[in-house]
């Protein structure tokens, strides 16, 4: 037997998959064999989700019926509207939506079918019900009225509307998009992986997805992108940005949204992104976060030779776009939903039990001495 550890899962391949590869000699992010940064300029996130879910991008009658049957799912009972006004306004978004998607299983009439029928209708439920869970808790938290979707408006459109009363720019919208396509998937990252491991146990769709937004809450995950933008927000101004960047390189803190577990010469996902995440910064007549997110980018790939990840261009693109830093994230899970159903189905289609083995450390083995021995 092999002891050798691999921290991290480091280098093991676990299973196979044919939703999404980093393919090196393109250095790219694909799905299903196209790769993102063409999907970004050449579809709309609707398309995109369809191709996660079904395999193949759609055609028009394909895509407008994935549409129909999405929008038609957007509205969340009252109760669940009614429990998420209850929610405490202290809470962190990504609690909010977990716990909003754990609740829609217990109305959801399929919760008990794990068929390949059932978990697609689910999936569709999910991904069309959460936005409308988040830009509730987006509205109530400030006091606000919640406002419900309309059928009318695509994905992107109709998040803005519930959360702001109104759709934005065609350029802010597409940006959006583009954020989304980008997040809708990558791999076995620790949340699918997470999701994959739970429905190993037989366990349900909407369950595997709760546990999933659990792992990408934390900030070496999805969290990232918060991060992003409370570094930029501790800088303040780009006079500061060079010396702030160095000083936190000398104490050899950590800076988020560089790095990357997969990508060696750099997200694939980055230029994309920051080509939009500069585009918004035009419409918005920002020129702060561009030149702080410049010299920061400069110096890490000078000092550290460590280039961004796709949470780095993302964080201020969603900050000036209006949305409150800790609702990043959740914006993040509203897209990977796609990628997490996806693995959902594929592990459920040839399933065998995530059960790894471990290596003993502890104590050997000892005797229990009596009370008055010891």
């Amino acid at each position: 037997m092999n002891d050798e550890i691999k921290k991290g899962l480091l280098g093991i391949v676990v299973d196979e998959t044919t939703v999404s590869q980093v393919m090196p000699d393109i250095n790219s992010l694909t799905y299903r064999g196209y790769a993102v940064q063409d999907l970004c300029e050449k579809c709309i996130f609707e398309e995109v989700a369809y191709l996660i879910l079904n395999g193949e991008l759609p055609n028009k009658k394909q895509l407008k019926k994935f549409i129909k049957n999405e929008r038609s799912e957007r509205n969340l009972s009252k109760q669940i509207l009614n429990d998420i006004k209850k929610m405490p306004k202290t809470a962190h978004p990504m609690d909010v939506i977990r716990t909003a998607v754990s609740l829609m299983s217990l109305e959801d009439k399929d919760v008990r079918d794990n068929s390949p029928t059932a978990n697609m209708k689910k999936a569709i439920r999910i991904f069309a019900k959460t936005p409308a869970a988040l830009s509730a808790y987006f509205r109530t938290r400030k006091g606000k009225k919640i406002i419900n979707p309309k059928k009318k408006l695509t994905f992107s459109e109709n998040f803005f509307y519930m959360c702001f009363g109104k759709v934005p720019s065609r350029d802010i919208v597409k940006a959006f998009d583009v954020s989304l396509i980008l997040y809708a998937e990558h791999s076995f990252n620790v949340s699918t992986f997470t999701a994959r491991t739970i429905t190993s146990s037989l366990s349900d769709i909407h369950g595997a997805i709760t546990g999933a937004i659990a792992s990408l809450k934390g900030p070496l995950h999805g969290g990232a992108n918060e991060e992003v933008m409370y570094m930029m927000n501790k800088i303040k101004k780009p006079n500061n940005a060079f010396k702030w960047i160095n000083k936190a390189l000398d104490k050899k803190e950590v800076v988020m949204g560089f790095g990357h577990r997969v990508y060696k010469k750099g997200d694939s996902r980055v230029p994309t992104m920051e080509k939009y995440f500069k585009k918004v910064a035009k419409v918005k007549a920002d020129k702060k976060f561009i030149k702080i997110y410049d010299i920061v980018k400069n110096v890490m790939v000078k000092r550290k030779n460590i280039h961004p990840n796709v949470d780095y261009p993302t964080g201020p693109t969603y900050h000036l776009m209006g949305f409150d830093t800790d609702f990043f994230t959740p914006i993040f899970v509203m897209s990977r939903i796609t990628g997490w159903s996806a693995h959902i189905m594929e592990q459920h289609a040839a399933n065998k039990l995530i059960r790894p083995l471990s290596k003993y450390s502890g104590e050997s083995h000892r005797k229990v001495m009596l009370l008055n021995q010891r």
